[in-house]
């Protein structure tokens, strides 16, 4: 099954020891040979670089595992499934504008129902260019925040957070739904039952301030590391490295009536 890795940090990092275990999963450590994305920020705005093609293989990847210095990052690797074409529209992650803001995500697992529900909800605010439940996924939060956050203006980050989290645990309902999302300033994480975190502070010199970032997989990078499994159906929202809202979610089943 797919995997996911992000970073959210409040200095530019390099993260190239991590992006290379990653890629190699892409299909010689871990079989996701059907292919890779990398997103990150780069003087405020997302680069997005994919390729539908075996990561471990892929000269770019490397290259980019090499090079990439950024305080917020997504990137995936595929095992195709849902549907199981292996091109460019169909590979992680996926991008849209929404709100006035620049949105990135990826997904592991499958929630095949989501396709039907988005479908026939008409929604005015994304249209999948591929055919994946990840992106009808993707399609559907962006529909919910567009209609329910950004439309109250007055509304708390708590609230929108809370939101979030319960569409979220909602479409895990359809089955299995980890992601990793970000609207250019948060890193959102959603482990519905697969990813883990390491958080990290280091001192700055000279003064001794703290340098924060988190590092988030669906399966640890570096034995060597304390990494931390993510709780059943747990969403973290971290921002410049720091955690500011977590939400463990319930799974409920409200859109049995939609299909029928």
């Amino acid at each position: 099954m797919c995997e996911l890795f992000g970073i959210s940090s409040d200095y530019p990092i390099a993260a190239s020891q991590e992006l290379n275990a990653f890629r190699l999963r892409g299909g010689q450590d871990a079989d996701n040979p059907d292919g890779w994305g990398l997103a990150w920020q780069e003087n405020g705005i997302f680069r997005l670089v994919k390729e539908p093609t075996p990561a471990h293989q892929s000269k770019l990847f490397a290259q980019l595992s090499g090079s990439t210095h950024s305080s917020l990052i997504i990137a995936h690797i595929r095992k195709a499934s849902f549907p199981p074409d292996i091109d460019m529209s169909n590979t992680h992650p996926f991008q849209r504008v929404c709100c006035g803001k620049e949105w990135v995500f990826a997904h592991n697992g499958m929630v095949p129902d989501i396709v039907d529900i988005e479908l026939s909800s008409n929604n005015p605010v994304c249209c999948p260019t591929g055919r994946t439940d990840s992106e009808y996924a993707f399609c559907h939060l962006l529909g919910h925040i567009a209609q329910h956050f950004h439309g109250l203006p007055t509304a708390a980050p708590s609230s929108w957070f809370e939101n979030l989290a319960l569409e979220s645990g909602m479409l895990a309902s359809l089955g299995k739904f980890n992601f990793l999302m970000s609207d250019g300033e948060h890193l959102i994480a959603y482990g519905h039952d697969r990813l883990h975190y390491l958080e990290r502070s280091s001192p700055d010199q000279p003064d001794g301030t703290l340098l924060n970032s988190v590092l988030i997989a669906t399966e640890p990078l570096d034995k060597d590391e304390k990494w931390t499994a993510f709780g059943p159906s747990e969403l973290r929202v971290y921002r410049s490295g720091k955690m500011i809202g977590r939400l463990m979610t319930q799974t409920k089943r409200p859109y049995d009536s939609e299909r029928h």
